[in-house]
């Protein structure tokens, strides 16, 4: 899947699973999904699922060597 590049400052702070896509510049849910089950936190309302960019850094940052 080929996810049109946008700069992280331009997505907004509660991200749908597209926009994280773009926040973490892959290219495949499989790996977000990956990325949630290793503990990548996703609020969850009724169905609706987001990520907040705050928290995707976080893991990011747990996550860098």
């Amino acid at each position: 899947m080929k996810v049109k590049a946008v700069p992280r400052e331009e997505l907004p702070e509660s991200m749908n699973y597209k926009q994280a896509l773009q926040w973490f510049n892959i290219g495949s849910y499989n790996t977000l999904y990956d990325f949630i089950a290793e503990g990548l936190p996703v609020t969850v309302i009724g169905n609706v699922k987001r990520i907040s960019k705050t928290n995707a850094q976080k893991f990011w940052d747990e996550h860098t060597k």
